[in-house]
């Protein structure tokens, strides 16, 4: 709710909807996460689990794909948070479940994604989600770690989230701002660090260097965020930041999960 609430660059805002996913959908598709990732139900859920869960609740309250890289994100995170100790540290306790993960995690997740219809998710040289699982989900993700950036999270331990998010996140707390206001500036940050990789999928390489480029403009001051964001749109949503807006959930709900208050 947090991370479509906030006025992002390029992506469904309350002020823009898409011509196939509204406002109003990122909504209903957010509560509809609630019940799926309950704390009693992250105990006995595994990973793979969660997430076709997440996609299926999903479905039941939007026509489109609304929230496929949150899910996976949010999966490996709750199920931590769930399963740690009191004195393990909560990128500890994701790096355990990542390395947990196994086939019959990659057998739902693979499920779930086709199910999910995700844009530009095109075909892959080796662990297709449309063919069985023959590895683990961690596996499979590594293969797709140079391609996507929530593939990668799951190869590396969430370091964006870890070491680029949060840092991100609390300098602009620290300076004062607003939760919404924040969560720009972390959305931003991302954007200025990684280049989109559904950018990238839908336009090329290019075109995500070229908004990576742009967002370092806007946070040097040399470029407005509107004209920024005055570019990303477009009928065919192709320069959309939308995996870059997961990044932005996964880090909030680390964020909350580690104490972190957001004014």
């Amino acid at each position: 709710m947090l991370e479509v609430s906030a006025p992002k660059p390029g992506n469904i805002t309350p002020g823009h909807d898409f011509a196939d996913t509204t406002y109003a959908d990122m909504v209903r598709s957010a509560l509809a996460l609630g019940p799926v990732f309950a704390r009693r139900r992250a105990r006995t859920r595994g990973v793979g689990a969660l997430i076709f869960d997440g996609v299926r609740a999903t479905a039941r309250v939007a026509d489109a794909n609304t929230n496929l890289g949150i899910v996976l994100l949010f999966a490996p995170l709750v199920r931590a948070e769930a399963t740690r100790q009191a004195d393990e540290p909560l990128r500890s306790a994701t790096e355990r479940i990542l390395g947990q993960l196994d086939l019959d995690d990659a057998t739902a997740a693979f499920a779930a994604i086709v199910a999910a219809h995700p844009g530009g998710l095109g075909d892959a040289p080796e662990h297709d989600v449309r063919a069985p699982a023959s590895v683990s989900l961690r596996e499979a993700m590594a293969a797709a770690a140079h391609r996507d950036s929530i593939a990668s999270e799951y190869a590396t331990g969430y370091a964006i989230v870890f070491d680029t998010g949060l840092p991100l996140l609390a300098d602009a707390l620290a300076a004062g701002a607003r939760t919404l206001d924040a969560i720009v500036s972390l959305h931003l940050g991302l954007l200025a660090s990684h280049p989109d990789t559904l950018i990238e999928r839908k336009a090329g390489a290019a075109a995500a260097q070229a908004v990576t480029a742009a967002a370092r403009e806007v946070r040097a001051g040399t470029s407005s965020l509107e004209d920024f964001d005055a570019t990303l749109r477009g009928p065919d949503h192709r320069m959309n930041p939308g995996t870059t807006a997961d990044l932005v959930a996964g880090t909030l709900l680390a964020a909350l999960l580690t104490g972190v208050r957001l004014p």
